[in-house]
C-alpha cells in the first residue's frame, strides 16, 4: 500500500492517491487535535452541552459522516481512531481573577477530571496557560470608529489570552506525522494561527491526510452555521467538516456522574439547561432528603410517580419542572410530623 499525490485542476486540492491492488479500502489511523478555546467559543459557550464526551463525538458522529476518497476512482476511506491518545485536547486552566462566573474554575476542574476518568488513555489533556497583562491599547472613539489605531488615544486595559496551545498543537501534529504514528491528522479549530502547521505538514509529510473540523454549531432547523470556515485553513485540508450539529453535541454527553478515584465527578449545576429549576428543586426537597447529594441522586433515578422519568430530565422544561415541584410539595405535605 502506498500513498502519493495527483495534481488536479487549478481549483482542486492536492489529493493523496491510493495505489492498491483490487480496490481495497484505505484505512486511516486517525488522531484528533482539539483546540479547546476554539471549540468552547464556537460550540459550547452559553449552551447545555459542555459536559462533552470528545471521544464519542468524533468516533461515533463526526468521522463516520465524512465521505473522503483518496482518489476519484477509489472507494471511500475508513477512519479509525488510534487507541492511545486518540483525542489530544489542548486547553488552559481558567484564571479565577479573569473568570466571569463564580464557578468557572471549579467547573472546569471537575470536567477535566471527569473526562479523564471517562475516556481513560484514549484522551490526553495538553495544558497551556492563560496570561493576563496590563497594557496600553488604542481606544476606538465612538464618534469616529474607523480612525486608524495610530491616531487613537491609548488606554490601559487587561489583555487576557491563552498561551502555548497553538504551538503545542502544531508541534504534536508534526511529531506524530513524522514518526508515522498516524495516517491522518484531524484539526478541530478555525484559528488561522495554525495555517503554518498545515503548510509544513503538506510539504514534509505529504502522505498524511489532513482533515479539518470547524467547531461551530448547526441546528437541523437552521441551515446557517454560526461562523464561516477560514479559507486559509480549508485550502490546505484534504477534507473539511464545516460544522458540528446540535444533535451530535446532545448525543455525546457524558453520564451526569462519573465514578472513579477518591470521589465521583459530578456535572456542575450551572451546566444543566435550567440551573434555576435545580435551585428550586433543591430548596423544596431539603426538608425530606436534607443533603444536596441525596437530592441529586434521587433526581437522577427514574421515578415511578413521575411516569418513570428522571426528575433531572423533567426540569429541563417549565411544564416538566412544575410537575416535579408539585410532586415534591405534595410529598412534603404528606410526610409532615411522621404522617
Amino acid at each position: 500500500m502506498k500513498l502519493g499525490f495527483r495534481e488536479g485542476g487549478k481549483k482542486s486540492r492536492r489529493k493523496p492517491v491510493f495505489l492498491c491492488l483490487e480496490g481495497r479500502v484505505l484505512r486511516l489511523r486517525t488522531r484528533i487535535y482539539v483546540d479547546g478555546y476554539n471549540l468552547y467559543y464556537g460550540c459550547l459557550k452559553g449552551s447545555q452541552f459542555k459536559w462533552l464526551d470528545l471521544v464519542t463525538l468524533f468516533e461515533k458522529h463526526v468521522l463516520p459522516s465524512v465521505l473522503y476518497r483518496p482518489a476519484d476512482d477509489a472507494p471511500p476511506a475508513t477512519m479509525t481512531l488510534v487507541e492511545e491518545s486518540a483525542i489530544k485536547f489542548f486547553t488552559a486552566e481558567i484564571l479565577e481573577r479573569c473568570a466571569k462566573s463564580a464557578d468557572s474554575v471549579s467547573s472546569q476542574a471537575v470536567y477535566h477530571n471527569a473526562i479523564t476518568k471517562h475516556c481513560g488513555a484514549r484522551l490526553k489533556i495538553c495544558l497551556g496557560k492563560y496570561a493576563d497583562n496590563a497594557m496600553l491599547m488604542p481606544r476606538i472613539p465612538d464618534d469616529d470608529p474607523k480612525r486608524w489605531p495610530r491616531d487613537c488615544d491609548r488606554v490601559r486595559v487587561w489583555k487576557v489570552e491563552e498561551k502555548m496551545s497553538d504551538v503545542s498543537i502544531a508541534l504534536q501534529m508534526f511529531d506524530d506525522a513524522m514518526h508515522g504514528d498516524v495516517d491522518q491528522v484531524v484539526l478541530v479549530t478555525n484559528d488561522t494561527d495554525l495555517v503554518p502547521a498545515f503548510e509544513m505538514l503538506s510539504k514534509r509529510c505529504p502522505q498524511v491526510v489532513r482533515g479539518l473540523v470547524i467547531p461551530t454549531r448547526k441546528s437541523a432547523d437552521d441551515p446557517q452555521v454560526e461562523r464561516q470556515a477560514n479559507t486559509s485553513l480549508t485550502e490546505l485540508a484534504h477534507w473539511v467538516r464545516r460544522y458540528i450539529t446540535i444533535e451530535e453535541l446532545q448525543n455525546s454527553q457524558m453520564p451526569d456522574v462519573i465514578k472513579g478515584g477518591r470521589r465521583p465527578s459530578i456535572k456542575p449545576h450551572s451546566w444543566y439547561p435550567r440551573p434555576d429549576h435545580i435551585a428550586t428543586m433543591l430548596d423544596l426537597a431539603r426538608p425530606v432528603l436534607g443533603k444536596e447529594g441525596k437530592i441529586m441522586k434521587w433526581a437522577r433515578e427514574p421515578n415511578e410517580w413521575l411516569g418513570d422519568a428522571r426528575p433531572i430530565d423533567l426540569i429541563e422544561t417549565d411544564e416538566g419542572a412544575e410537575h416535579v415541584f408539585a410532586y415534591i410539595r405534595q410529598y412534603v405535605a404528606d410526610h409532615k410530623e411522621g404522617c
